[in-house]
């Protein structure tokens, strides 16, 4: 497990380029909460969630609630510790494995495997990630790498080619995700 400075007790992003929005979060040991509102294509959406991790920062439950024009959604995860997974209740096998959760609306959750894992520099680590989509709140397997550059930036690649390098602060969050996501305080 990777060693970071304390968590500051909150942390904003604001979106950039494709999502025009922002991300608040409230850090706290063993849980993350937080709001992001934004405007994707045209459609807004507004997500709250909590995240309570175990203390190897493995994703244990994520409440998350979706607001669209079509209304409020909500769905619960929940993990083992080790890989395995339910949504709302049922098993959730296509999971099976997974360890971090990553939202779609959220800059903060690309923290996870950076505090998890010891990543020495230059080595490259495969952490795929349960992706919940912001407006749908659709639940699915995301594959992503983190290749540690230095103490602070790691190249960052996911599927369908995506790829930037992303920069962290002392306390392991992210400061620069080109493309998506600056934090501001």
């Amino acid at each position: 497990m990777a060693t970071h400075e304390p968590l500051p007790p909150f942390a904003a992003w604001r979106f950039v380029d494709a999502v025009d929005g922002f991300e608040v979060a409230y850090l706290e040991p063993g849980r993350l909460r937080g709001h992001t509102t934004a405007v994707e294509d045209g459609r807004p959406h507004a997500v709250s969630y909590e995240i309570t991790l175990d203390d190897r920062w493995r994703t244990r439950t994520v409440q998350v609630t979706s607001d669209t024009v079509a209304g409020l959604r909500s769905t619960v995860l929940r993990s083992d510790g080790d890989g395995g997974w339910t949504v709302d209740g049922v098993r959730a096998p296509h999971l099976d494995g997974l360890v971090d959760v990553d939202l779609e609306a959220s800059a903060c959750t690309n923290t996870l495997p950076v505090h998890r894992l010891a990543m020495p520099v230059g080595e490259v680590v495969t952490a795929a990630a349960v992706y919940v989509q912001a407006s749908d709140l659709v639940v699915r397997r995301l594959d992503q790498t983190y290749r540690r550059l230095d103490g602070h930036r790691f190249g960052y690649t996911s599927e369908g080619g995506f790829a930037a390098v992303l920069a962290y602060d002392d306390a392991g969050l992210v400061v620069d995700y080109p493309g998506i996501a600056v934090r501001f305080a």
